[in-house]
């Protein structure tokens, strides 16, 4: 498919080169491919897109970035330093990329402000935020965004009318200690990461953000980070159990209900077609985004993938490959829109 939306696409400051190539000697096979692809925009990102029939990319800093910071000048200093120097970049070259605001989520309001003025002055297509805002050195003090607190800020995101992205981020401080250290090939992709957007998604849902704020959007990653394999059982106890033992309070509808109308899942780092089928039958192809996670995974492996390998209607595939995000992202024209 020429024109495919992808919004799950990463980069670096390269001011941080060697702090990259050092994190992604975490990870990486080859470290210095991976730095090199992170902090490069429009030379080697472009050349993968034609060559892949990728017509329009959203970037999004990489994680753990700003939510891995405690403090919080630091915190926000960086996030503005992010957005102001890749709005330029997206601005020259308009038919090919847009941007998601990075946010220090300290301060509820400032990070409503903060999302105000990408979106305004820069044109921005939401937000994308590494999980939970870590607050302290230890790695403890986590700050979720589910409390009524943050009531100012998702009401900011619902007036604006842009999306929210909620990626993961490595656990870190005495977390990553306790639960992680003896486990460390468990970090990341294998079950830190849906562990993480997981428990926090639900607790958006179970303390009741989404009936606050009824027309918010929210993107999750790698198929639904598990979640859609589960929901046979978490609407089972949800609507049987512990509804009538109070959940009705704050969860007003079922969690299929959540899925149809506030969340959505993109193909990032998934690419299985046995696994996409299964999310189509249990979300809908209406709710579901392609999108690739690079450079943590490669072009051609998610878009040879989506391309070569699936076997879905016409509709569908066009909905998922960039009707969807065309829509939800308020996409105007870019390069093979209409192919």
């Amino acid at each position: 498919m020429l024109g495919k939306i992808a919004l799950e696409e990463a980069f670096a400051l390269p001011r941080f080169h060697e702090r990259t190539r050092w994190w992604a000697s975490l990870f990486a096979v080859d470290p210095e491919k991976h730095a090199l692809e992170i902090t490069d925009i429009t030379t080697q990102r472009i050349k993968y897109m034609d060559e892949h029939g990728v017509g329009y990319t959203i970037l999004s800093y990489t994680a753990p970035g700003v939510q891995d910071i405690w403090d919080p000048a630091e915190a926000h200093a960086l996030a503005t330093e992010i957005n102001d120097y890749i709005a330029p970049i997206v601005k020259q070259h308009p038919d090919r990329f847009g941007a998601f605001a990075t946010l220090s989520m300290h301060d509820p309001q400032q990070a409503a402000d903060e999302l105000r003025r990408t979106v305004t002055q820069h044109g921005f297509k939401g937000a994308l935020v590494n999980d939970t805002q870590r607050a302290g050195p230890d790695g403890d003090d986590m700050i979720f965004y589910d409390g009524p607190e943050w009531d100012v800020f998702w009401s900011t995101v619902t007036e604006l009318d842009v999306p929210f992205y909620l990626h993961p981020r490595n656990p870190t401080g005495t977390i990553h200690d306790k639960l992680w250290a003896k486990r460390k090939w468990l970090i990341g992709p294998p079950l830190s990461f849906a562990q993480g957007v997981s428990l926090h998604l639900l607790g958006m849902v179970t303390n009741g953000v989404f009936d606050r704020h009824p027309k918010l959007q929210i993107v999750i990653g790698h198929l639904g980070e598990h979640l859609p394999f589960d929901l046979w059982r978490i609407n089972h106890w949800f609507e049987d159990v512990k509804k009538p033992l109070g959940l009705k309070e704050t969860c007003e509808k079922t969690i299929r209900e959540y899925f149809a109308q506030n969340i959505w899942i993109t193909t990032s780092g998934h690419f299985s077609t046995p696994t996409l089928q299964f999310c189509i039958n249990e979300v809908g192809a209406d709710r579901i985004l392609f999108s690739i996670d690079y450079p943590f995974e490669n072009f051609a492996d998610g878009c040879v993938w989506f391309d070569k390998n699936l076997e879905l209607n016409e509709i569908d595939y066009r909905k998922i490959g960039k009707d969807n995000a065309r829509k939800l992202f308020k996409v105007g024209d870019y390069k093979d829109a209409e192919a």
